[in-house]
């Protein structure tokens, strides 16, 4: 947490309303500078001067609004439990409804008549789903009221109790012989709540998943650590209890768990966390290690130097929640068409039943005419207004939408990167495990003469078969591959961060850097691989070493990777990379598969500001809308901050998390076709949008007039419900590529 910037947990936001609100309450409390609130994380990204005002003091604020909100990261449990209870209420108001509902249409279908009993089932699920599935929309609607606003649940509330009301008093009133018998809005009702509590749900769990990242993030800092005390003796302690200054010891196959400097030992470190790149660095003392990382061979002492929120993890681990809590642009439009429409329906039924009951006394009607009428057009507004198309519109066509990327290995986390997916004009992309395969292999061998390719190889496997380094795992695939002969070695010994040195049939051969080999005793020659990262391979004699050879290696580009980039192209998309790899290694690879443009050398924190930087100027001076795609740790921060965040499947678990969309197969063909499907369920769902209100602005004046009795006034509303969900169901014959 920044000292001028506090992230506030809200609870009970349901639209946009909800959002002004808390908004205003906020910015309400002197001191406070500015307030974004996230609908869709319960978020709210406050800005105050702590001199004049505390987290407690606005949390405070927001809480006396009706919106009970905490200081601190999002209690994810809390998520979950909203997610259950509203799966729940929803699968319970299904069952309440649309059994009983289909009966009675099969019903008029064969006979034109329904049995009486069906009636009064009508009756007992609807009052069940009054009190259990409606409970959670009367408590927001109470929670509004009581201070002074309302929201989408306000119309839910009312809707259904107005239709399930009027149709109590029907039957009592044809029971006790007052009337004859009048139509009913039972299973209007218990649908109503059972289709919205199904909205609430998806809600509920979008919200569930929202913290994943941070807590991936936040595992691979080890709980605690080896401190060495004055006798150089090892102690286990909390990883809180570290301090600046304090000397750790780092195991091999242990975490590093602070930013720190090494004092003693020399090992291979995995940092593919932090640069993305597979191949684990050789660190010695006076190098840098970083908290997180991963100590590979050797046997390392590291003097801590940035702890607790200084470190370079709990860095990242901000700038992830940072992206996350600005507010996205998928909800505003129905929310800024919401929170407008659910006050002026209240007041066209308000005016509706003033002006049906001043009519009524104009011309002198009986008080039953009267208030038949009234309750009538007022019932018909109510019911006729109920949001329940629009409720629909959206999660309709993610749902559909949804299945359909599923089929093809697009798995869609989070409906915000819907909106931004179809006006995408960059596209920047990872190079390690994103373009390429993200995994050493064996590039070129070059032997001696009088040495074979084939007997170089099989050395070399022979000595590295032991070894757990990436390098040596593609020497060994590499020489099972061609063929080539593997002996047991009769010794093996580990050299950590250089290589390896082994006696097979008597000979002592050593495999690894030019470093390993000079120690052994060889000149400085010029290496036998022309370039990229190479294992060299010598044969020790008398102190002295003859060089056998070279194999050098590279990350291999993904089969489908020039495709892919050759398909943004003809969708006129611009492609930047990205990398924290060699400028050399990185225009290799983007000439090979053609990407526009290469940014390498880049640590992690430096990709997103680069993001930010696009969507500020753009590549000709306006603003890009840009989509990343990654699927590292180090791409966390940039995955988060882009418009769109697009992660590779077979990445790290947080790039998942934090990317709006994942493709589960790995391939970049998938980025395409991601884009082609968001803008065909954005189109959809602005359709659905159309189809909700349109039904809503022509029917309501209708109502209103009594030129509409609440049996076609729910038969439009359920009309709305089967356009919207027809519409939807269209994306299911649509192919993408």
């Amino acid at each position: 947490m920044n000292s001028d910037e506090i992230t506030l947990q809200v609870e009970g936001m349901n639209c946009a309303s909800c959002v002004a609100h808390v908004e205003k309450a906020a910015k309400g409390v002197a001191g406070v500078e500015d307030c974004r609130v996230n609908l869709a994380t319960g978020r709210a990204a406050v800005k105050l001067d702590p001199g004049k005002t505390t987290a407690q003091a606005v949390a405070a604020a927001i809480t006396e609004s009706g919106y009970p909100a905490t200081a601190g990261r999002v209690d994810e449990h809390s998520h979950h439990d909203q997610s259950g209870i509203w799966f729940r209420r929803a699968v319970a108001g299904i069952v309440l409804w649309f059994p009983l509902e289909l009966l009675h249409w099969i019903m008029r279908l064969m006979s034109g008549s329904e049995p009486a009993w069906m009636t009064w089932a009508a009756l007992v699920t609807s009052t069940i789903a009054i009190v259990y599935v409606g409970r959670g929309f009367y408590a927001s609607a109470f929670r509004a009221l009581r201070h002074g606003t309302s929201n989408m649940d306000t119309l839910i509330a009312m809707g259904a109790t107005v239709a399930y009301g009027y149709s109590v008093i029907a039957l009592a009133g044809n029971w006790m012989g007052l009337w004859p018998p009048q139509a009913i809005y039972l299973m209007e009702s218990t649908g109503l709540l059972a289709l919205i509590s199904l909205g609430h749900w998806m809600e509920a769990r979008a919200r569930d998943l929202a913290g994943h990242a941070i807590r991936e993030l936040m595992v691979l800092s080890p709980p605690t650590a080896l401190r060495l005390d004055d006798s150089q003796e090892p102690h286990e302690v909390p990883l809180a209890e570290i301090r600046r200054g304090d000397r750790i010891l780092v195991r091999p196959g242990d975490r590093v768990p602070v930013d720190g400097v090494i004092i003693a030992g020399r090992s291979a470190v995995d940092e593919s966390m932090i640069t993305g790149e597979p191949l684990p660095v050789l660190r010695d003392v006076g190098d840098e290690v970083v908290g997180g990382t991963m100590n590979t061979d050797g046997r390392l002492t590291v003097r801590a130097t940035r702890v607790g929120q200084e470190s370079a993890l709990a860095q990242i681990v901000r700038m992830v929640e940072s992206a996350q809590s600005a507010k996205p642009p998928v909800q505003r439009l129905a929310d800024r068409i919401a929170a407008v429409f659910v006050p002026a329906v209240l007041i066209v039924a308000l005016l509706t039943a003033a002006g049906w009951y001043g009519f009524g006394a104009w011309n002198h009607w009986p008080v039953g005419r009267t208030l038949g009428m009234l309750a009538n057009a007022v019932c018909s507004v109510l019911i006729i207004a109920c949001p329940c198309a629009l409720g629909l519109a959206l999660p309709a066509a993610i749902m559909v939408g949804a299945g359909e990327g599923a089929r093809r290995g697009i798995l869609i986390r989070d409906i915000d990167a819907l909106q931004t997916a179809e006006r995408v004009d960059t596209v920047v992309l990872d190079k390690t495990g994103t373009v390429t395969e993200g995994r050493p292999t064996v590039r070129a061998i070059a032997a001696v003469d009088g040495v074979s390719v084939q007997m170089l190889l099989g050395l070399a496997a022979s000595a590295e078969q032991f070894s757990a380094h990436p390098l040596a795992k593609a020497i060994v695939a590499k020489a099972r591959a061609d063929g080539a002969a593997i002996c047991e070695p009769q010794s093996f010994n580990n050299v950590p961060g250089l290589g390896v040195v082994a006696e097979i049939d008597g000979k002592k051969f050593v495999v690894g850097s030019r470093a390993l080999l000079v120690e052994h005793g060889l000149p400085v020659t010029q290496d036998a691989a022309d370039s990229g990262t190479a294992v060299h391979v010598g044969q020790v004699t008398d102190g002295t070493v003859r060089d056998l050879g070279s194999i050098a290696f590279s990350d291999a580009v993904k089969p489908e990777s020039k495709a892919a980039i050759a398909e943004l192209h003809r969708m006129n998309l611009r492609t930047l990379m990205l990398t924290g790899d060699t400028a050399a290694s990185a225009g290799a690879v983007a000439r090979e598969v053609g990407i526009d443009q290469v940014r390498a050398g880049v640590k992690p924190g430096e990709k997103a500001d680069i993001i930010r930087q696009l969507q500020e100027t753009g590549a000709n001076g306006r603003g890009a809308v840009v989509a990343m795609v990654g699927d590292g740790i180090n791409d966390a921060a940039a995955l988060a901050a882009a418009d769109l965040g697009i992660a590779i499947g077979s990445g790290a678990d947080v790039a998942k998390e934090t990317g709006g969309i994942v493709l589960v197969g790995g391939s970049l063909l998938g980025v395409g076709a991601t884009i082609r499907l968001s803008r065909q369920i954005m189109r959809v769902i602005r359709q659905n949008f159309f189809l909700a209100f349109a039904y809503n602005v022509l029917a309501i004046p209708l109502a209103a007039l009594g030129m509409l009795n609440p049996l076609i006034a729910a038969a439009a509303m359920a009309l709305s419900d089967v356009t919207v969900i027809g519409n939807a169901l269209r994306l299911r014959r649509r192919r993408t590529k």
